[in-house]
């Protein structure tokens, strides 16, 4: 990992791996905290690390929000350098599979 990449707490590792299981798709943050459990509060300031540091890249929802009867959405999507992070994140500590990153 380098010096500018997101600091990877549990958090984070939960949305990456919604990342990873819909690596073709893109994910407005609204929805990732469907996927996650977690709150706005806790999912938008990492969506925005992840981006900052290149991980993610977004764009606005292409729609007229009159006629959909909602805001448009802010969706996400990993680059390839981010889906490349996050793929070698989860593996080093085997959470992609859910067996712990250690043994007794």
């Amino acid at each position: 990992m380098s010096e500018t990449d997101p600091r990877l707490s549990h958090q984070t590792l939960r949305v990456l791996r919604v990342f990873l299981e819909n690596s073709k798709d893109r994910v407005a943050g609204s929805d990732m905290c469907k996927q996650t459990g977690m709150l706005s509060g806790t999912v938008y300031p990492i969506l925005i690390r992840l981006e900052r540091a290149g991980w993610l890249d977004s764009n606005w929802e292409q729609l007229d929000p009159t006629e959909a009867g909602r805001p448009r959405k802010r969706l996400y999507h990993l680059t390839g350098i981010g889906y490349n992070k996050a793929r070698q994140a989860l593996t080093e500590l085997a959470v992609m599979d859910g067996s712990p990153a250690w043994s007794w």
